[in-house]
């Protein structure tokens, strides 16, 4: 089945069969969101499917996560600031409500985001925002992708 990798993210992401990965980081993997109506969108996936929270990491290891998702978020700041001249901000978030296993959204702030919206929890967006096709990550997103790849180059480089 083409969407197997959705069911087991960090497992496909480990076998290297995970499309939405744009790099393997120290204590994860960075991967570009599978929605864009934030264009850059990214999560960082844990490298190992067990662990639920931060907690369950040992202290290097959560430490390694943190900094990659802090390397994560640049990178998309560096990448959103490049291509689009009305970004603001990033949002950085562990919620851990949905899915059983430790992750962390970035989400790229606009200033053309509706006004009631663009101050607010990005999960108090419409839900056909989530579900629209029109926002579906495509190969419309590659050059953005790979902007967020090149920086998350950079980044490591100059650690």
């Amino acid at each position: 089945m083409v969407d197997d990798w959705r069911t087991d993210r960090i497992g496909s992401a480990l076998r290297g069969e995970n499309p939405t990965v744009v790099r393997r980081l120290t204590a994860g993997f960075a991967a570009i969101g599978d929605v864009q109506f934030l264009p850059g969108y990214s999560v960082l996936l844990v490298d190992d499917p067990k662990v639920e929270r931060l907690s369950d990491l040992p202290r290097d290891k959560r430490l390694a996560f943190l900094s990659d998702m802090d390397r994560l978020g640049e990178a998309v700041e560096r990448a959103s600031r490049r291509t689009d001249a009305a970004f603001r901000r990033v949002n950085l978030e562990i919620l851990g409500n949905t899915d059983g296993f430790l992750h962390a959204h970035v989400w790229p702030r606009f200033e053309w985001e509706p006004t009631d919206l663009a101050r607010m929890p990005v999960w108090l967006y419409p839900r056909d925002r989530w579900t629209d096709e029109q926002y579906s990550l495509g190969p419309q997103h590659d050059p953005l992708r790979k902007a967020i790849g090149d920086e998350l180059d950079r980044l490591h480089s100059t650690t």
